[in-house]
This record gives C-alpha cells, sequence and structure tokens, in this order.
C-alpha cells in the first residue's frame, strides 16, 4: 500500500505537469501540413518585413494544424522572432535604423511584452481581438488620405520625440505580447503619425521593435512551456528566408513599393479580423 507521502508527492507532481506541461519536441504532422505551415511561414516572413502582419498568417495555420492555443501564441512567438530578427538586422546594417535615437522605445516595448506576455496566461484576450478590426480600419482610412510619404531623401538627422516613445513602446510591446498578429503595421503607422520619419525608415523602426517585444514574449512562453520546438524552428528558417529578401526587397524598392503593400495588408487583416471577431466566423 502507497505511504501517504508518496500519494502526496505523486499527486504534486500531477498538478505541475497540468500547470506546466513539458515542452513538446515533436508535433505530429502530415507531410502535406507541414510543407503547407512552412510555405505559410516564408509569406508571412515576407509580408512582416515590408509591411507588417504576417502573425495574421501564422496564427490561423497554426490553429488549423490543431495546435493548442497557447502553444500556438508561443510556437508563433518563436518562429517570429526568427524572422523579425533578420529583417531588424537588415535594416540597421543599411543605417536605417539608430538604436540611440530609440533606446526609450525599445526599453518601453520590452516591458510592455512581457506584461502582455504574463497577463496572456492569466486574462482572455478576446477583449481585445474585439477592438482590433477597429483599430485597423482607422488604420487604413489614415494611409488612403494621408499626403504621399517622404522618399529615403528626409533628413535622418531630425529630432525624434522622447517623451512619445514610452506610450507608444508600452501599449504595442503590451499588444504583442498578448496577441500579436498585425504589431508590425501598427508600428508602421504610429510611427507614420507620431515621428518626422519616410516610410522606409519607419519601416526599419518597426521592424527593430518587433523583434524585441517577440523575443521578450518569447521567453515568457518557453518558462511556461508552451512552445513547440521542432515546428517553431522550421517555421522560423522560412520565416527568415522571407523576412531577408521582403526587408531587401523594400529597401531596394523604396516608399513607392511599400506603401501598396503595406495598405493591402492592412486592410486585409482589418476584413479578417471583423469578419472572425464581429460575425463569429473563424
Amino acid at each position: 500500500m502507497d505511504s501517504p507521502a508518496g500519494a502526496g508527492i505523486r499527486a504534486l507532481r500531477s498538478s505541475v505537469h497540468e500547470s506546466f506541461p513539458p515542452m513538446p519536441l515533436e508535433i505530429a504532422l502530415e507531410p502535406l501540413a507541414l510543407v503547407l505551415l512552412v510555405a505559410v511561414a516564408f509569406l508571412a516572413g515576407f509580408i512582416d518585413a515590408i509591411a507588417g502582419g504576417g502573425g495574421l498568417l501564422t496564427l490561423p495555420a497554426l490553429l488549423t494544424a490543431g495546435l493548442p492555443p497557447h502553444l500556438v501564441l508561443g510556437t508563433n512567438k518563436l518562429c517570429a522572432t526568427f524572422g523579425s530578427a533578420t529583417a531588424s538586422f537588415t535594416f540597421y546594417r543599411r543605417q536605417l535604423f539608430a538604436p540611440r535615437q530609440w533606446w526609450r522605445a525599445l526599453l518601453a516595448t520590452a516591458v510592455g511584452a512581457l506584461l502582455g506576455a504574463w497577463l496572456a496566461h492569466l486574462l482572455p484576450a478576446s477583449w481585445l481581438n474585439q477592438m482590433l478590426p477597429l483599430v485597423v480600419f482607422g488604420c487604413a482610412l489614415y494611409l488612403l488620405f494621408q499626403r504621399k510619404p517622404r522618399e529615403a531623401g528626409t533628413d535622418q538627422r531630425a529630432p525624434i520625440g522622447r517623451h512619445r516613445q514610452w506610450p507608444q513602446g508600452l501599449t504595442l510591446g503590451f499588444y504583442d505580447g498578448v496577441a500579436g498578429p498585425g504589431t508590425g503595421a501598427f508600428w508602421t503607422v504610429s510611427t507614420l503619425v507620431l515621428y518626422p520619419l519616410d516610410l522606409l525608415r519607419t519601416s526599419g523602426v518597426a521592424r527593430s521593435m518587433n523583434f524585441i517585444s517577440n523575443a521578450v514574449a518569447l521567453g515568457v512562453f518557453i518558462a511556461a512551456g508552451q512552445v513547440a520546438w521542432v515546428l517553431g524552428i522550421g517555421m522560423g528558417l522560412a520565416l527568415m528566408a522571407g523576412a531577408y529578401l521582403g526587408a531587401r526587397t523594400a529597401i531596394h524598392g523604396g516608399a513607392r513599393f511599400i506603401r501598396p503593400v503595406f495598405i493591402l495588408v492592412v486592410l486585409a487583416l482589418s476584413l479578417r479580423l471583423a469578419w472572425q471577431h464581429w460575425l463569429g466566423t473563424a
């Protein structure tokens, strides 16, 4: 007969296992499903590097594959970190992002992402998703009616607002930690509104901030054991390839190429979110 101590230990292990399941190393997927997920990840990386919104593609794909929602969030952060790291480094190497000018936004984004990812385990994000169609629709209207964005000839030494970086970074970092889709697009729109930057350098800021929030939120999901490592790394490598190609395409094409792609992404994001969260259709 088991001793009371042995029964207590087994009960404790069962409770810990239920609260923090072990990190899955392998996910059983059909070959076709795996190929499709990798292809979606490549396309998501390409779009994210240019205008953001790639998470809109990868999250539904992972959910369709049958992963639990929390595991989807963690795995998506893993592959998204690959892509955003590649894109942000490309923009930095081309001198389209100056970290010294944006250290406040970088710090605020990290703090916001940490809080958002932590609260994702405590509170449902459905209330936030209900508001996204309105926010994105407003962003699309802004882009449709704004004046033509300045080309890369804008003076890079123009002063960058300091105090605006804190609320912007905290808000968008928090959102990226909680959910994430469209964070790059939101960074692009808000940065265009708040700072005297052309769309190309704005994309460099957005990609860099997106990398910070992805990496910090990923750390939280790793600690909670909510990452499918093999699948996430595979999709992450595809994201890196897409992000590298997307960043180079955006840099060589200038604002004339980024603008129409970005508007299309924002409109697609708003339509899908409205369809899913306001009409109750997945």
